[in-house]
């Protein structure tokens, strides 16, 4: 500009220009008297508020469309928040009244986030603020959910007064925004256990009356012909003797099989306690797998081994677990028709969709009826004639000591599969 005025007299153009930059810092001080936001909606953004709104008193058009477009995106919002506001507490008023007892608590410092309605009842409680103020109820209890991983269960029984409570605890851990969260679900199963108890006494009861009196009928006949016999007191030729010898063998037999029904029953009542280990499932199968060598070989059964990954392991205690396998691979042996053309045992390792360690033993034998695969695992029952009926009943309890399961799945013809849960 003092280029125009004093080097080249052109004061035109200065005059032009200064009326510009006159009219530009009149409209920037209009600007800061009359902003387009208010200073509340300033606080609004600044405290994540969403009930303001921009504003403009202006005529720009540029102006007006900004204010109108960042209009709706805080309507979205405000929206958006409201709709997520409005599921969280629908949730929430799910899990308050849901039936099961709730408890979701803070794993570091054990802060309760949430204590349903179903879990004050059950537990008999207003309210606790931290978990570790449930010790009051049951110190177990605390424990229980304090120990439990994701997927682990556990039954507690808590004495409350003269009455008493089978506490079935289910955890799964969870994280919320970074936060490590346990949520345990908690049901009183005593009278479930109640009617299980005495579906299984009756059960047991209608097998151990069968095997005995299986036994002691014919040795109650026989001793009682012998009785008589021998009371006559006449002399017995060799043809008599001889039958009273084959009477007298009959009954030893016959004791002999009472005895060890009374041993196995008793096996069947004490398990020893697990020592877990670590154990790859690989060797310990292809261990089984050379165990029964020569039985496989003898009667033409292919057995093979797939395990994946190749490094598969799993916590159990090793003789108990090869004792369950023993006794699976052996009914598998056992199951099949003299006449097959093929049989095949295939015991796998994997993991499944939880991650958890599977071992299955699978055979393409004539399956098992569905009558007979709802009794299976009860004791003492069994499906052939040299059968104990102990081996399922007593590979089940191992597994139930190791915290897993052992069921099977099986259709008339086309084989059986038993499947352990670790």
């Amino acid at each position: 500009m003092g280029y125009f005025l004093f080097v080249n007299t052109q004061w035109v153009p200065a005059v032009l220009m200064l009326a510009v930059i006159f009219l530009q810092l009149r409209w920037l001080l209009e600007l800061l008297d009359n902003p387009a936001v208010s200073p509340e909606t300033w606080q609004h953004i600044r405290f994540d508020e969403t009930l303001g709104k921009f504003t403009h008193d202006g005529t720009g058009e540029l102006a007006k469309t900004i204010v109108h477009k960042m209009n709706d995106a805080i309507l979205k919002i405000r929206n958006s928040r409201n709709e997520k506001e409005a599921e969280h507490i629908f949730y929430k008023n799910i899990v308050m009244h849901a039936g099961i007892g709730l408890i979701i608590y803070r794993q570091t410092d054990g802060r309760i986030e949430i204590l349903n309605t179903a879990a004050r009842k059950l537990l008999r409680i207003n309210r606790a603020d931290n978990i570790t103020d449930l010790k009051e109820i049951s110190e177990a209890m605390v424990h229980a959910f304090q120990r439990l991983k994701t997927g682990g269960r556990e039954l507690i029984r808590i004495s409350t007064g003269d009455d008493f409570m089978q506490l079935s605890i289910y955890a799964i851990e969870l994280t919320l925004r970074g936060e490590s969260l346990k949520l345990i679900s908690l049901q009183n199963i005593r009278n479930e256990l109640e009617e299980k108890e005495m579906e299984a006494w009756q059960n047991l009861v209608r097998v151990l009356t069968h095997e005995i009196m299986n036994s002691v009928t014919p040795i109650s006949s026989l001793a009682s012909a012998l009785e008589q016999e021998v009371s006559a007191g006449k002399a017995f030729d060799k043809e008599q003797m001889a039958d009273m010898q084959l009477s007298l063998q009959t009954i030893s037999r016959r004791s002999a099989n009472l005895i060890s029904f009374v041993r196995e029953f008793r096996n069947l009542t004490h398990i020893p306690k697990p020592r877990p280990e670590t154990l790859r499932v690989k060797l310990i199968l292809e261990e089984i797998q050379q165990l029964f060598k020569k039985e496989l070989e003898e009667k033409q059964i292919q057995c093979r081994v797939e395990v994946q990954p190749d490094d598969l392991t799993v916590e159990a205690d090793k003789a108990l677990l090869e004792q369950v396998l023993i006794n699976l691979v052996k009914n598998a042996t056992q199951a099949f028709d003299e006449s097959a053309d093929e049989k095949h045992i295939i015991m796998k390792g994997f993991c499944n969709e939880r991650q958890r360690p599977v071992i299955t033993i699978t055979d393409n034998g004539p399956g098992i009826e569905p009558e007979a695969l709802e009794k299976i695992f009860i004791p003492f029952f069994t499906t052939r004639k040299s059968g104990s009926g102990i081996g399922l009943s007593l590979s089940r309890q191992i597994m139930r000591q190791h915290q897993g399961t052992l069921t099977a799945r099986s259709q008339p013809g086309k084989g059986a599969e038993f499947i352990l849960r670790f």
